[in-house]
């Protein structure tokens, strides 16, 4: 039945919130799909002295090795790791059959990337009371159709299912009643805060914030004094609302590709080639979801590390390749950018020719 809780958070905040997170995705995949892997260190990327870690299986996880993590740096953790190369036409596949599970119970899904979406279920398809066991529901379904597991958060809000989808990781299901916000952002340690990074929480530790509790001490003029317009969200947030909705809208702001090179480059027509070949493979993901846009945005990072971005817009959409080529090459060349070899080069595209969709309002329920 329906009851009032004492929340100490607005009933405007109160809503059913699924964060549903799959445990190492790339990596579970592979295990999956090639017995040789199972209980294996693997991680999914090149192996190559600049390659870079996509996902890391949970063997490997435990050597300390993460996502982004230069693939040099993860072979010294384990002198035995295999890396896979990506297989993503796969990966978006599996996810496409995962995103189908969420809409059996609601339209109102946000996917954040291919291996996670928050999911409104305040109101859903089959009329259930409980987002508990709506989620359970939900992670029993992926096991049985894709072979994988999923974790999940459930809360009143997104950043609060967010982080409990991470509290029991793999396999796990964290649910946070209204009842139990409170407690739980008091205890959470900073560091553990969606939308914190390590460089605000080094901040944040000295002045003496080390969890949810610290930061609630400070008010909202002091935070935005302190952290910028950021201060807004770090101060809901350690009061435990989160007004942001779950957009169900699927529109992307841009589309882009980039390549790190197996050596830096300085010779300006061989960086020129590996920019054509990175605009053809931007080309084929245009193509393929039929996407135009008005803005083109180079991506300059040199040997140390120093990165750099230039961008361009015209007043039309561009429909041929040669065209963003000759936009990338033109910023490369014309935009007095320090004469220093180059590691990696990108090409973005952006101001595209999508359209929004309008969100639909939902009603307040209490049950979870």
């Amino acid at each position: 039945m329906t009851s009032k809780i004492n929340t100490g958070v607005d009933s405007k905040d109160i809503r059913k919130i699924i964060h549903v997170d799959m445990d190492a995705y790339y990596a579970a995949i592979e295990q999956r799909d090639n017995p040789q892997y199972r209980n294996k260190p693997i991680v999914v990327g090149s192996s190559s002295r600049r390659g870079v870690v996509a996902t890391a299986s949970y063997e490997a996880r435990k050597y300390g090795i993460h996502s982004a993590m230069p693939s040099a740096v993860a072979k010294q953790k384990c002198s035995n790791l295999i890396f896979v190369q990506p297989r993503f036409d796969v990966y978006e596949k599996v996810s496409q059959k995962i995103r189908e599970i969420f809409c059996e119970y609601t339209n109102q899904v946000e996917p954040l990337s291919l291996d996670e979406a928050y999911l409104n279920v305040t109101q859903n398809k089959k009329d259930m009371d409980s987002a508990t066991y709506i989620a359970q529901e939900i992670r029993n379904k992926i096991k049985q159709k894709t072979g994988l597991t999923a974790s999940a958060g459930v809360s009143i809000n997104k950043f609060v299912a967010k982080v409990a989808s991470d509290q029991d990781k793999p396999n796990g299901l964290t649910v946070i009643t209204p009842d139990q916000v409170e407690t739980f952002i008091k205890s959470l340690p900073i560091q553990k805060f969606y939308g914190i990074g390590d460089v605000t929480a080094k901040k944040m530790k000295k002045l003496g914030i080390y969890t949810g509790e610290d930061l609630k001490q400070y008010d909202l003029s002091e935070l935005l004094k302190l952290f910028g317009k950021n201060g807004l969200y770090y101060y809901q947030i350690a009061h435990g609302k989160d007004p942001r909705k779950v957009k169900t809208s699927s529109i992307r702001k841009s589309i882009g590709t980039e390549r790190t090179f197996d050596r830096d480059i300085k010779d300006e027509n061989l960086l020129l080639d590996k920019l054509k070949t990175i605009n053809h493979k931007l080309w084929k993901k245009l193509n393929k979801k039929n996407i135009k846009g008005r803005t083109v945005t180079l991506k300059v990072r040199f040997h140390d590390f120093d990165t750099r971005t230039r961008s361009k817009t015209i007043s039309r959409y561009i429909r041929q390749e040669q065209e963003t080529y000759q936009l990338a090459k033109n910023l490369l060349l014309d935009s007095n950018l320090p004469d220093k070899s180059i590691r990696l080069l990108g090409i973005t595209l952006s101001n595209l020719n999508t359209s929004s969709e309008n969100q639909r309002g939902v009603q307040l329920c209490l049950d979870f």
